[in-house]
């Protein structure tokens, strides 16, 4: 049997939209599809004096942007952006959902509106975003919808009981879409990124016992991944490489598998973490602040 393939999604030309763009990869995405030649990028960021700044950057720098504040955690503030942004271009070509906050608490700690805003924007607005976009793509039998999920969405870590759900569930929520786009023979791109953590500032504290192994990213490094993959048609992108070990080891006997994590120091790496201070908070989970994103 051929394999199937979806079609590849050239940035160049393309009208790309970063949700989380004001800040860290999202921003470097932004950038960086601008000056791989896209046609437009709609920069998303709850934050709309970071989403101007994103775009008036790229303008700056020769390329076509625009920039809205949105607040992926609600619906109606969803539908009237991208109702916008399709009556401003026409269409999406590449839609990438990168918006994401953590908490970093333990689950004692952890309140129900804590899990609830957690997959309000790391879900829930994977739903509402596509919904928007896909009908455009499946019509024209091209585009990509690209989910930035993280490795804890590959395996369970400590200190991330609704952050490592709400990534569990954004890796299942793609692979669902890529099994039903392929099943329906469209040729739209999937691609879902799991990286480890990555120094943009939302996960300061966090330490790793193998450096060399299990690095944490470089946000420049991430990003430039992330596009490259896209334009390579790579549906699963896992970062650093070595943490795509995980996925053999989750054959692995439960208390085998959880002695391999304890040695590499999976479980310990959250016992630092402070995140990014703002006002007393910590910016992952900051009400105002949902653009970084990492592991």
């Amino acid at each position: 049997m051929a394999l199937f393939r979806p079609a590849k999604a050239p940035v160049r030309g393309a009208v790309v939209l970063v949700t989380g763009a004001g800040s860290g990869i999202g921003e470097l995405m932004a950038v960086g599809a601008a000056q791989r030649g896209a046609k437009a990028v709609c920069v998303w960021d709850v934050d709309a004096a970071a989403a101007s700044r994103v775009a008036h950057e790229i303008e700056r720098r020769g390329g076509a942007a625009r920039a809205w504040r949105v607040d992926v955690a609600d619906g109606h503030c969803v539908d009237a952006a991208a109702a916008s942004v399709l009556a401003a271009f026409g269409r999406v070509d590449i839609l990438v959902n990168n918006a994401g906050i953590v908490t970093g608490k333990r689950f004692a700690e952890m309140t129900e509106d804590d899990v609830e805003r957690t997959f309000q924007v790391n879900v829930f607005s994977l739903y509402r975003t596509v919904r928007r976009f896909l009908p455009g793509m499946v019509e024209r039998d091209r585009g990509s919808i690209v989910t930035i999920a993280s490795a804890a969405g590959l395996v369970g870590v400590a200190r991330q009981a609704d952050y490592s759900a709400s990534k569990f569930a954004a890796v299942g929520f793609t692979e669902s879409l890529r099994s039903e786009l392929r099943h329906s023979g469209s040729h739209v791109h999937t691609l879902v990124v799991a990286p480890y953590y990555i120094d943009t500032g939302m996960f300061d504290g966090v330490r790793t016992r193998v450096p060399l192994l299990l690095p944490i990213l470089k946000p420049a490094k991430v990003a430039d991944a992330v596009l490259d993959s896209v334009e390579r048609g790579d549906q699963r992108r896992v970062l650093p490489r070595f943490a795509n070990a995980v996925l053999t080891l989750k054959a692995l006997p439960v208390p085998l598998l959880d002695a391999v994590t304890e040695a590499f120091g999976v479980s310990s790496t959250m016992d630092g973490f402070t995140g990014r201070r703002r006002g007393g908070r910590t910016a992952g989970g900051e009400e105002t602040r949902r653009s970084e994103k990492a592991s």
